[in-house]
C-alpha cells in the first residue's frame, strides 16, 4: 500500500535556472559586460588624470624655465634677441616680436575714439586715459598726477633731485634719458631741424614745432581757470602753480621755495655769490642770463618797446610798468591791507612792513634795511658822502 508524506503549509519551491541554462548565461554575460565597461571608464579616467598631470607639469616646467631665463637675462644684462632692421636688442623674444611691428607698420590695437593705432594693447590702454582724463598715478608730495607710471617715476625725480642720466663730456645730470640725448647735440653742434621761415636751427624737432608758433601766433595750451594761453605746454604747467600755490623747488640752505627750477638755480647764487654771465664790453657780471641780455641793450642803445607818448624802453617789464601810468592800473595788491601798486617790486618792498623782513644788511655794521635805497643812504654815514638827491 502506497504511503504519502505530509507537506507543511509554508513550504515554497525556489525555481532557478539550471547552471547551464540560457537565462543564466545571459545574466553572466551582461554582468561581465558591465564590469568591462566600468573598467574601461576607470582606465580612461586614470589616463586622463595622468595626461592632465603631465601637461600641468610640462606647463609649470616651461613657465619656471622661462621665468628663470628672464631673470637670468635681467641679472646678466644679456640681450640675445636682435632686430634685423635696426641695432636694437632685447632680452625677451616677445619684446622683439612687439618691436618688429614698428618696422612692419602692423598696428593691431586701434583707439575707438580717435582712430590712432598701436602695436601693443597696454599702449592703447595708456592712450585711452587721454580721452577719459584718468590719471591713476598721483604724487604724494604735490598735487600732480599722471596717466602713465613712467611719467610718475620721472616726476618723482623733481622732488628727490635724482638725475640718473649723466653727460660723459661735461658731467651734467638729467632726470630723463631723452633730455640727455638732446643735450648731447649741444656738444656735437648738431642742429638738424631748421625753420623754413627764419632759418633758425634746433637740436630736436619738437623744439622746431614749438618755435613755429612764434610765426603762426598759435597758443594751444589754455589755462582753464583764467583763460590765459601759452604756446608751450611746460609754460602752462608753470603758470598753473600761480593758482595752486605749488612751489616744488626748495633751497637746501634757507628753505625758500620756487615755482621753477631756474628760479632756484638763480637763487642759490645769492648764497654762493656766483655770477657766471659776463658782459664782454664792460666786464660786469650777472647771476641771470636774462639780466645780461637786458644789460647789453645799454651798450647797443636798443629800445625795442616804444610807448605812444614817445618814450621808449629797452626792457619789456619797464615798458609794461610805464603803460600803467597811462591806464592807472594797479594789479599788485597787498593781501593784508589792500593797498595796490603798479609795480610788483613795490609790492614786495611794501610787504616787508608787515613781515618785518630786512634783507639788505650793512657789511660794516650789523644794521639791516627793508630796501636797497635805505641801505645806500645808510652807507653814507660810514663814508661821509651824501646820497644823491635822485636816490632819496
Amino acid at each position: 500500500m502506497a504511503s504519502f508524506a505530509i507537506i507543511p503549509a509554508d513550504f515554497s519551491v525556489d525555481v532557478r535556472p539550471a547552471p547551464h541554462s540560457t537565462d543564466h548565461l545571459m545574466a553572466l554575460k551582461e554582468e561581465s559586460l558591465n564590469e568591462m565597461k566600468q573598467k574601461n571608464q576607470n582606465d580612461k579616467y586614470h589616463d586622463l588624470m595622468a595626461e592632465e598631470q603631465s601637461l600641468t607639469y610640462s606647463q609649470t616646467y616651461k613657465t619656471e624655465t622661462t621665468n628663470l631665463k628672464v631673470q637670468m637675462s635681467v641679472y646678466t644684462g644679456e640681450r640675445a634677441f636682435s632686430c634685423q632692421h635696426c641695432e636694437r636688442r632685447f632680452s625677451l623674444k616677445e619684446s622683439l616680436q612687439s618691436h618688429l611691428k614698428i618696422h612692419t607698420g602692423e598696428n593691431l590695437f586701434t583707439c575707438p575714439q580717435c582712430g590712432k593705432s598701436f602695436t601693443q594693447r597696454k599702449t592703447l590702454n595708456a592712450h585711452m586715459r587721454i580721452h577719459t582724463g584718468e590719471k591713476p598715478h598721483a604724487c604724494q608730495l604735490c598735487p600732480m598726477s599722471f596717466t602713465r607710471k613712467e611719467g610718475f617715476k620721472t616726476h618723482m625725480r623733481v622732488h628727490t633731485g635724482q638725475s640718473p642720466f649723466t653727460c660723459q663730456q661735461c658731467g651734467k645730470g638729467f632726470n630723463r634719458k631723452q633730455s640727455l640725448k638732446v643735450h648731447l647735440n649741444i656738444h656735437a653742434g648738431e642742429k638738424p631741424f631748421m625753420c623754413p621761415q627764419c632759418g633758425k636751427s634746433f637740436t630736436q624737432k619738437t623744439t622746431l614745432n614749438i618755435h613755429m608758433r612764434v610765426h603762426t601766433g598759435e597758443k594751444p595750451h589754455a589755462c582753464e581757470l583764467c583763460g590765459k594761453s601759452f604756446s608751450v605746454k611746460g609754460s602752462l604747467k608753470i603758470h598753473m602753480r600761480i593758482h595752486t600755490g605749488e612751489k616744488p623747488f626748495i633751497c637746501s640752505q634757507c628753505g625758500k621755495s620756487f615755482k621753477q627750477k631756474k628760479e632756484l638755480d638763480g637763487h642759490t647764487r645769492v648764497h654762493t655769490g656766483d655770477k657766471p654771465f659776463d658782459c664782454d664790453q664792460c666786464g660786469k657780471s650777472f647771476g641771470y642770463k636774462s639780466h645780461l641780455n637786458k644789460h647789453m641793450r645799454i651798450h647797443s642803445g636798443e629800445n625795442c618797446f616804444i610807448c605812444q607818448c614817445g618814450k621808449s624802453f629797452s626792457h619789456k617789464g619797464n615798458f609794461e610798468n610805464h603803460m600803467r601810468v597811462h591806464t592807472g592800473e594797479k594789479p599788485f595788491t597787498c593781501p593784508q591791507c589792500g593797498k595796490s601798486f603798479t609795480v610788483k617790486g613795490n609790492l614786495k618792498t611794501h610787504m616787508r612792513l608787515h613781515t618785518g623782513e630786512k634783507p639788505y644788511k650793512c657789511d660794516q655794521c650789523e644794521k639791516s634795511f627793508k630796501n636797497n635805497t635805505s641801505l645806500k643812504r645808510h652807507l653814507q654815514t660810514h663814508s661821509g658822502n651824501k646820497l644823491p638827491l635822485s636816490l632819496k
